[in-house]
């Protein structure tokens, strides 16, 4: 199991660096993998610090996703609450981030990248406008 979890990315996955390519072509400059928030351990994958803004791309397993969400018959117990635990940490952050005045955008790995794109570009500009 630990050799499994071990393999599995945190980072720069391939629906990330996909996003961060676009987002970068599009002339939006951005943090990889930074605390928003330095004293809460939640690492987000892209930040906008100037303008507040999160990104966070969630894979459809690890972050059950509505729409492709599977339950491992193997171990379910364990997975179930490991699930269960990361959309509760998820919610948790979400909550903390706008209670700090931080806008959060969360992508899911199958989303169209030009839809994704679009709504990151126009929350970083919509909240550059404001300040």
């Amino acid at each position: 199991m630990r050799k499994s979890m071990e393999s599995n990315k945190g980072r720069d996955t391939k629906p990330e660096l996909a996003l961060r390519r676009a987002l970068h072509a599009r002339g939006l400059r951005y943090r990889v993998s930074v605390r928003p928030l330095p004293e809460v351990r939640r690492t987000a994958d892209l930040v906008f610090p100037k303008a507040k803004v999160a990104v966070f791309v969630d894979g459809c397993f690890w972050h059950s996703c509505p729409q492709h969400r599977t339950r491992p018959a193997i171990n379910a117990e364990f997975w179930a609450k490991k699930l269960e635990g990361t959309q509760r940490r998820d919610a948790e952050t979400d909550q903390l981030l706008a209670e700090a005045g931080w806008s959060v955008i969360r992508v899911w790995e199958h989303e169209d990248l030009v839809d994704a794109v679009t709504r990151v570009t126009a929350e970083v500009q919509a909240r550059r406008a404001d300040t």
